[in-house]
């Protein structure tokens, strides 16, 4: 039975670095997304390139079956899942309202429900072959409380929470897992303008996928819980924190318009 590794959310952003840079290594790669139109090509193009197998496999991991599917596939196909990665995301940034409803639930399944689904189902697999990893994308909005990303924020928390507690229970059977918590990347998530994301990485406000998964794969192979890379990570938390509620609020209402006219975007192949 062949080895693989699984990338949520594979053909676009830090899921397109972790299917590249896993390739590089060796790795067979199972990449996972919504985006046909790329699963049609890209699969090919690593395969080309790295000398491995990669195949793609189109699933809507907003849809409550779809772990259970995904899980099932893999077994259907022989293929024994070594390395999980559960990348795939999506953002909004808006007040809620009933408008939101659907998006929100769609966040929830996405982040909350379907990642902790793939993470029980193939976890078990590797309890029992006493090997194996799971890398988590959680995020810097995790330890931040703002409005405008209420329900981002909190599902990024839980997937915090979930991953490193995971940590623990899986580690007796020889299975690790490792929690990324990257600040701002120059990803499509947030659909920064081309002009602001340039000076953005100049300054080093927001860092490239490229370093944020070479960084990541480097802490999962010295089996760290957790990597932070980044100092924002751990200054912008404190300086949110230290904003009187006041202030925030009126930072808050004078977005106005901004925050009633939701901005959203897609994530590394989810919607």
């Amino acid at each position: 039975m062949d080895r693989w590794a699984l990338v949520t959310g594979a053909t676009s952003g830090m899921g397109w670095e972790y299917t590249c840079q896993l390739a590089a290594k060796g790795c067979n790669v199972l990449m996972v997304s919504n985006q046909a139109e790329a699963l049609a090509s890209q699969p090919a193009e690593v395969s080309g390139r790295y000398g491995v197998q990669v195949v793609g496999r189109y699933a809507d991991l907003a849809e409550p079956s779809s772990a259970r599917e995904l899980y099932d596939w893999c077994a259907s196909q022989g293929m024994e899942i070594d390395l999980l990665v559960c990348n795939a995301g999506m953002f909004f940034f808006g007040e809620l309202s009933p408008a939101l409803h659907g998006k929100a639930e769609a966040m929830l399944q996405l982040h909350v429900m379907t990642t902790s689904r793939l993470c029980m189902l193939f976890a078990e697999d590797m309890k029992r072959r006493r090997r194996g990893h799971i890398i988590v994308v959680s995020s810097l909005t995790a330890s931040i409380v703002a409005p405008g990303i209420t329900v981002y924020s909190a599902t990024k928390a839980y997937l915090k929470t979930f991953s490193k507690s995971l940590y623990y229970e899986l580690r007796p059977y020889g299975v690790g897992v490792t929690t990324v918590v990257p600040g701002a990347i120059a990803t499509p998530l947030y659909g920064m303008k081309p002009s602001f994301e340039r000076v953005a990485l100049a300054v080093g406000l927001i860092r490239k996928p490229r370093w944020l998964v070479r960084r990541a794969l480097r802490g999962m192979r010295c089996g760290r819980s957790v990597v932070r890379p980044g100092a924002l990570n751990y200054l912008l938390p404190l300086l949110v924190g230290l904003l009187p509620k006041a202030l925030e609020t009126r930072i808050w209402m004078s977005l106005g318009s901004l925050a009633k006219q939701p901005q959203h975007s897609v994530e590394d192949g989810e919607r």
